[in-house]
């Protein structure tokens, strides 16, 4: 290649990098003003890198072809950024890539201004004073959560941490708290500063106080002594899981309603947002988000079911080793659970797959499962086995599940790979509930066979987040 042309592809890169340098303030703006969160292509672009922001704008390639230039959605964001815009979902890259078809014949500030006309000068929405959010348990799903709900503290989200609650450690509790909370081995370290208040017993993260309380029970804690009212609070703990236990919750003074992050027991609903989540009623004072295999696969099995009826099928997990098995061999009440996860595939039961039915219930009976734990940290894999009513093909299969992904009310839950390459270290940090490997796809006549990863920590605790908005009475429009 010619020296000139070796200097063409890094003028238009340095362009690039400039504008995507200009458009981080103007994101920021957006979200802190107007609680408007965007996204490219269902990618969230609130505290990334500009790097980041030109490689989302290249991933679009696979739904479009072609990647998104980064000039159009310059302009398309500066026209948003001039606007008094209501909080909501806006899709930065959906509403570029119309902008683009649409022949560009307006100028992006009128086609922003028809596209987006349900939310300018629109106030509505949001809460007018922000949920208080206790997490009872700072174990793995507890410090993403905290993670999660710092990271979005803020007029475009409105839940609020106000404490967390772990039984009585040793000295140097606190900093013992806010070392896990700053350093994670899988996720990488905390995006922001955190301060220990010994004085008051509490950690700043990103400037947001979170009260740390010392119990035992859960009744036993008065929330209102801390100036906690009509909490929502998130049993991490798997402690309890039926209603008798996570009533505990409820009759702390200060305490309104409890979220549970493992499948719950008896008549609790298990929610699967984005399936089931429109049985939550303001009514209900205790919820279970069920469990990370069970928010993976679910929605992947109602879009299938939903296009083509489901008659049987068999859900074999493929799953991280989790703090529930032993480094190293020794007792465990489980059976083979006992052995080293760190150096074995280890064979177990999963209610996954029955546990579908509690969220989709027209698929009670017409599944099997089985789980192997694997020596890895993070990530993890459904292997589904479906038989269908009727025949399929891969290209068409594949197909339907891209569209799914970008533009059903499941594109917060499913997510797509084309990439033949992709290993689970790859999906590290996915805020879907599962991302479909369209490589893996199998078809033949009626039946087929799915792989779907997940982020068995990271996209089940978003999972948790957005079931945790709807019990609050958030509700969000998603543009365009």
């Amino acid at each position: 290649m010619k020296l000139e042309q070796q200097n063409q592809h890094l003028g238009k890169w340095l362009k690039s990098q400039e504008l995507a340098e200009e458009m981080q303030p103007m994101i920021g703006k957006i979200y802190r003003n107007y609680g408007v969160i965007l996204r490219m292509y269902n990618r969230p672009l609130i505290n990334i890198s500009t790097i980041q922001l030109l490689k989302d704008h290249r991933y679009v390639r696979q739904f479009e072809g072609t990647e998104l230039p980064v000039e159009d959605s310059f302009e398309v964001l500066k026209a948003m950024s001039q606007m008094e815009l209501g909080p909501a979902r806006v899709d930065l890259g959906k509403l570029t890539m119309q902008w683009i078809k649409s022949g560009k014949n307006v100028s992006a500030a009128d086609f922003v201004r028809e596209k987006l006309a349900d939310i300018i000068d629109d106030k509505g929405g949001l809460l007018q004073e922000p949920q208080d959010i206790v997490l009872y348990g700072f174990g793995r799903i507890g410090r993403i959560l905290a993670r999660l709900l710092i990271e979005k503290t803020g007029p475009g989200n409105k839940l609020r941490l106000r404490a967390i609650v772990v039984r009585k450690g040793q000295d140097g509790d606190l900093q013992k708290r806010a070392s896990l909370l700053r350093r994670d081995s899988v996720h990488g370290p905390f995006n922001g500063t955190i301060t220990v208040d010994e004085e008051n017993c509490g950690l700043i993260a990103n400037g947001c106080f979170i009260k740390v309380i010392y119990a035992d029970s859960p009744d036993k804690i008065d929330y209102t002594d801390y100036d906690i009212d009509n909490a929502i609070v998130i049993d991490n703990t798997g402690k309890w899981r039926d209603e008798d236990g996570l009533g505990l919750h409820l009759k702390a003074n200060g305490a309104s309603k409890a979220l549970l992050t493992a499948p719950g027991k008896g008549d609790i609903k298990n929610i699967v947002y984005g399936v089931n989540d429109k049985a939550i009623s303001d009514n209900d004072t205790i919820l279970s988000a069920a469990s990370c295999t069970t928010n993976a696969i679910t929605p992947v099995l109602k879009a299938l079911n939903d296009k083509y009826g489901i008659k049987n099928g068999h859900v074999e997990t493929v799953h991280s080793y989790t703090n529930d098995q032993n480094l190293i061999d020794n007792f465990h009440k489980g059976e083979r659970r006992g052995r080293s996860a760190p150096l074995n595939m280890v064979l177990t039961e999963t209610g996954a797959a029955k546990a579908v039915a509690k969220a989709l219930p027209e698929l009670e009976g017409k599944l099997t499962g089985n789980a192997i734990r694997v020596p890895t940290p993070n990530v993890s894999m459904a292997v589904l086995n479906v038989n269908l009513d009727t025949a399929v093909d891969t290209d068409t299969l594949n197909d339907y599940l891209r569209d799914v992904s970008l533009n059903s009310s499941l594109q917060d839950q499913i997510d797509f790979t084309a990439s033949t390459e992709v290993v689970s270290t790859d999906l590290v940090g996915s805020r879907h509930a599962g991302i479909i490997d369209s490589k893996a796809t199998i078809t033949s006549g009626n039946s087929c066979v799915l792989y779907v990863w997940y982020d068995n920590e990271f996209g089940y605790s978003c999972q948790v987040v957005r079931t945790a908005q709807k019990m609050a009475g958030l509700s969000y429009k998603h543009l365009p």
